[in-house]
């Protein structure tokens, strides 16, 4: 039988990065050792109290369905740290717990992206929003900060000639992935003068935002004038407390947001898990001493890959958040080939910029040891490819 499918799948191809992370998979299940820079996940186990969180849940009973938007002690205890972050917009009733931050994503661009409404992404940009607009059946227009650094100030100009009274969305993501920028406020008020200006809506992806460096602090565009209820905020807890496999995130909105969402939210999933959400709850509460100590390891590591990639020459834009970097290793030929000789001659998975919309770039992550991102190194460098 042939079957004849969505136009909607054939819009997307599968996620670059997934694609890669199962090639690595391959190459180790035939008995090669591959140093895995490609995967988006610390490589820290979950703190204990979050764990233990988790199976006091679950002996007492947590095993059933939730309220779809979430129980209220989570919801609570996430409004709570909205407003430690300057968002004070947003009660309970404003969030919308999700299975990962990226159900929360997805059910955003289905509330509110129609056939061919224009979604601004900032390039490079995460794999999955393009893919997730396409679904919805929007249409993307991009702009390039690369010649920036990765900075948004210096593509403001070009921001401002992108969007439109035509435009619906604009996403931003701040700490970065795959660049690890973060965005300053001067840059963050531009975004505000085009949002109010053209009316546009606002995704503030801040999945990273307790991870950044020397001093830096990424602030939370719905804390600017004008912003308040134009911006929808999206967290969640894989990537500060190294919870990847909980599958549990948030979006806050206006409650008129919430409310649409709810619909996909209740038809898709019903709910995120419930021992899984009363684990939230210890980690925004209890986990602040764990976290400063990862991100710490994480700003190490972040030192040390990049004394590595300067003593070679290779140009590397400095990331002040996330856990990854982008170095420029391809810039007159292909990213795309110089990745897959990473991975076939020197087994070091790698993400070919051209996935995040950057050719000429690779992302590296350095959710990993020092010493593996020695090997790493040395093993690019010995096959030619630095």
């Amino acid at each position: 039988m042939t079957q004849d499918f969505a136009e909607r799948v054939g819009r997307v191809e599968p996620s670059a990065t997934l694609a890669i992370s199962n090639t690595a998979a391959e190459l180790e299940a035939d008995g090669k050792d591959v140093v895995d820079l490609s995967v988006g996940e610390p490589n820290f186990d979950t703190p204990e109290n979050i764990k233990d969180a988790a199976k006091a849940a679950l002996d007492a009973g947590h095993t059933g369905y939730t309220p779809p938007s979430g129980i209220p002690e989570l919801k609570s205890a996430i409004a709570e740290k909205l407003h430690d972050d300057g968002l004070t917009q947003y009660g309970e009733d404003n969030v919308m717990v999700t299975p990962g931050g990226k159900q929360a994503l997805f059910e955003v661009f289905q509330t509110l992206i129609d056939d061919d409404d224009e979604v601004v992404l900032l390039d490079p940009a995460w794999v999955s929003y393009e893919a997730m607009v396409k679904i919805a059946g929007g249409s993307l227009a991009r702009v390039d900060t690369a010649p920036h650094e990765f900075q948004l100030a210096g593509a403001l100009d070009d921001l401002a000639e992108t969007v439109s009274d035509d435009t619906e969305m604009l996403v931003v993501n701040s700490p970065g992935n795959p660049h690890g920028a973060v965005y300053g406020d001067a840059a963050l008020k531009g975004v505000r003068d085009l949002a109010v200006e053209h009316d546009i809506t606002v995704i503030s992806d801040e999945i990273y935002k307790e991870v950044t460096y020397d001093g830096v602090e990424a602030t939370s565009l719905g804390t600017f004038d004008g912003m308040e209820d134009r911006t929808i905020t999206l967290n969640g807890f894989s990537k500060a407390y190294s919870m990847t496999g909980w599958r549990l995130g948030y979006f806050a909105a206006p409650e008129d947001i919430v409310e649409q969402a709810g619909k996909i939210h209740g038809h898709s999933v019903s709910c995120a898990v419930n021992f899984v959400q009363h684990a939230g709850v210890e980690a925004l509460e209890h986990t602040d001493d764990e976290v400063t100590q990862m991100v710490e390891a994480f700003d190490e590591r972040r030192e040390f890959l990049l004394g590595l990639f300067e003593d070679r020459g290779v140009h590397v834009p400095e990331p002040q958040g996330a856990f990854y970097m982008m170095p420029e290793i391809a810039p007159d030929g292909d990213d795309t080939e110089w990745c897959n000789a990473a991975i076939e001659d020197a087994q070091v998975a790698t993400v070919p910029g051209t996935a995040f919309g950057t050719p000429g770039y690779a992302r590296i992550s350095y959710a990993n040891n020092k010493e593996r991102l020695q090997e790493a190194i040395d093993r690019l460098d010995d096959a030619g490819l630095l």
